[in-house]
């Protein structure tokens, strides 16, 4: 997908960014738990269109799923001691 094109596209429900998973072929809104299909290479930006993402897919991925897990540890080891 060209990153030019990427850039200026947004969900059209929120506005907001949207995250490419090349896998998936989607470009996904967390905020709104959507993913839009990439069909031969063109976005379909139709809300209609789009799959709802299971909980577990709207999590933030890595460096703030893991800083956020191991900060909620730190505090609930914390809390208990």
């Amino acid at each position: 997908m060209d990153k030019e094109l990427l850039a200026m596209l947004v969900c059209p429900l929120c506005n907001g960014k949207l995250k490419y998973d090349r896998e998936a072929q989607e470009l996904r809104c967390h905020y709104d738990g959507l993913a839009y299909p990439i069909q031969e290479g063109i976005p379909v930006m139709l809300p209609e269109e789009a799959r709802a993402m299971d909980a577990d897919e709207k999590l933030p991925t890595s460096p703030g799923r893991a800083s956020g897990s191991a900060s909620g540890r730190a505090s609930g080891q914390s809390g208990g001691v």
